[in-house]
C-alpha cells in the first residue's frame, strides 16, 4: 500500500490558509576534506513530496488558482551525475513526484517572488537555512515595502511546523505498515545478535551483525547510531564508542533500529547476560524494570497520554527500588522529590515515525496530550546503576554488587483503538528467553 502524497499536499494546502509555504529539503553535508555523509532527506520535505535528492525546495501556494504544488530541483547534467548519480530533474518532478510545475533549482532567485505574491503570509522555519531564509526575507520586505501603496501584501511569518507536526503525529494506515516493518527488521537483528553472543566478542562486532541484517533485510541502514554497551557501558545512555570487549558476568545493552527506504523507523532496546545466566542482584533489577514496561504498557490506549504512562513506570521502578533497599521513603514523597533520578534519569518514550524521536507536541500548555489513534511511541524505562551521578541526601549509599547494572527496555507500540499494538513483540524479553543462548 503505497504511501498518497497527493493527498497529505492537499490536507496540508487547506490547512495553509492564505500561507504560502516554502519547505526546503536537506542539503548534502560535508564530512571530512572531499567526502560527504549518506544523504538524510529533510523529514518534513519528503512527507509531502517522497522526493529524496539535496537541495530542492518546495513551494504549496494555496491563494493560487493553479500550479499550487512548484518543485525547484536540480536540473539535469549528465557530468554532474557521473560522479554523484541519477537525478531526476525538472520533467521527473512532474511527471514521478506529482509537482503541477517544476523548475531548476537555479532559477529560485529570479522566480520566487512572483510565487509569493499575492499570499496573506508566508509559511517557513527560520533558523535553519541560511541562503534561503535571505532570500525568502528579502521577498517579504518586498512586499512589506509595497503593501501600503497596493492594500495588500504577505503580513506575517509563520512556522510550518504547526500543521506539519500535527499531521505527521497520528500515522495513516500506509505508516503503520512500514512501522511495523521495520519493528520487524529490528526484532529480528536483535534476536540475531542476543543468539550471536558470547563473552570475548568485542561490541563492535555485535554492532556489525545488527547493521549488516538492516541493510540485507532491504533496510537502508540503522536509523541511529547503535548503542551496543556491556556491563558498566550501557550507564552511558548514549554510549555509541561500541569498542569494549564483552565480559563473563556483566549484562549486554543493545539499543539498535533499522531505518527502511523511505525512512520509517524502529526503535528496540533489551538487555541479557553475556553468559547467558542473570547474578542475583542483575535479575532483581531486570525483573522490576520489565514490571514498570509491561505496566506502563498497559496504559497506552486512547485517552491516556505519554504523561501518564511515564508516571506508571516511574511508580512500579520506585517501589520497587525501595524494597530492594536502593532507595528510602515514602513513596509518592520520593517520586515529588525526584529522589530517583541518580538511577533512572530520562522519560520513559518518545513519539516515533519518520524520525527516531519523532515531531509531535507532549503537552498542549499545562495538559498532556491525549493519545488517539494511530499514533506511534516507544515505551522504554529503564535502571543504570553507576556511580557517576551523586546519590541525593537522605538515600542510601549503593552497595557495590549493584554498580555497572545498566538495563533498558524498549518497544514501539501503535495505540489503537483497542489500546496498544506491541510493533516490537517479536524481540523477546521474558526474563527466561533472556537467559536462552540459543
Amino acid at each position: 500500500m503505497p504511501i498518497n502524497y497527493a493527498k497529505r499536499r492537499e490536507q496540508f494546502l487547506s490547512a495553509l490558509g492564505g500561507l504560502a509555504a516554502v519547505i526546503p529539503a536537506a542539503q548534502a553535508q560535508r564530512h571530512h576534506a572531499d567526502v560527504e555523509f549518506p544523504f538524510r532527506q529533510d523529514s518534513d520535505f519528503w512527507y509531502l513530496t517522497g522526493f529524496d535528492e539535496p537541495g530542492a525546495v518546495a513551494l504549496f501556494l494555496p491563494h493560487r488558482a493553479e500550479n499550487r504544488f512548484v518543485l525547484f530541483v536540480p536540473a539535469k547534467d549528465p557530468l554532474a551525475e557521473v560522479w554523484d548519480g541519477f537525478r531526476w530533474g525538472v520533467e521527473g518532478a512532474v511527471t514521478h513526484f506529482g509537482a503541477d510545475l517544476a523548475h531548476p533549482l537555479e532559477q529560485l532567485d529570479e522566480l520566487l517572488p512572483g510565487y509569493l505574491e499575492g499570499a496573506e503570509g508566508l509559511s517557513f522555519r527560520v533558523g535553519r537555512h541560511g541562503p534561503l531564509e535571505t532570500l525568502l526575507l528579502q521577498c517579504w520586505a518586498h512586499q512589506l515595502d509595497r503593501a501600503p501603496r497596493r492594500g495588500q501584501g504577505a503580513n506575517r511569518l509563520e512556522a510550518p511546523c504547526s500543521i506539519l507536526h500535527k499531521m505527521r503525529l497520528r500515522k495513516e494506515p500506509e505508516e503503520l505498515i512500514r512501522l511495523r516493518e521495520a519493528a520487524r527488521i529490528s526484532a529480528e537483528a536483535h534476536e540475531l545478535a542476543r543468539a550471536a553472543v558470547q563473552p570475548g566478542m568485542n561490541e563492535m562486532q555485535v554492532r556489525a551483525l545488527l547493521e549488516q541484517h538492516f541493510v540485507a533485510s532491504g533496510g537502508r541502514g540503522c536509523a541511529y547510531p547503535s548503542i551496543v554497551a556491556g556491563g558498566d557501558n550501557a550507564c552511558i545512555l548514549h554510549y555509541t564508542a561500541n569498542n569494549g570487549v564483552l565480559r563473563d558476568g556483566d549484562l549486554l545493552l543493545i539499543d539498535a533500529g533499522c531505518s527502511l527506504q523511505d525512512h520509517y523507523n524502529g526503535d528496540i532496546t533489551r538487555t541479557f547476560p553475556i553468559n547467558g545466566c542473570f547474578s542475583p542482584e542483575q535479575r532483581e533489577l531486570y525483573n522490576l524494570v520489565l514490571a514498570a514496561q509491561l505496566a506502563a504498557l498497559q496504559q497506552v490506549k486512547p485517552g491516556n497520554s505519554a504523561e501518564h504512562i511515564h508516571q506508571t513506570a516511574v511508580r512500579v521502578l520506585v517501589e520497587g527500588l525501595r524494597s530492594l533497599g536502593l532507595l528510602r521513603g515514602d513513596l509518592d514523597g520520593l517520586i515529588e522529590q525526584g529522589a530517583y533520578r541518580h538511577l533512572y534519569m530520562h522519560r520513559t518514550g518518545h513519539w516515533l515515525g519518520l524520525d527516531v524521536h519523532d515531531v509531535g507536541a507532549y503537552r498542549l500548555g499545562e495538559h498532556p496530550v491525549t493519545l488517539e489513534e494511530g499514533m506511534v511511541l516507544t515505551v522504554e524505562p529503564g535502571l543504570y546503576v553507576s556511580d557517576r551521578l551523586p546519590v541525593p541526601d537522605g538515600q542510601p549509599q549503593i552497595e557495590a554488587r549493584w554498580k555497572g547494572i545498566g538495563i533498558r527496555i524498549e518497544d514501539d507500540v501503535a495505540v489503537s483503538a483497542s489500546g496498544g499494538e506491541v510493533l516490537s513483540a517479536a524481540a523477546l524479553k521474558a526474563t527466561a528467553d533472556m537467559e536462552t543462548t540459543g
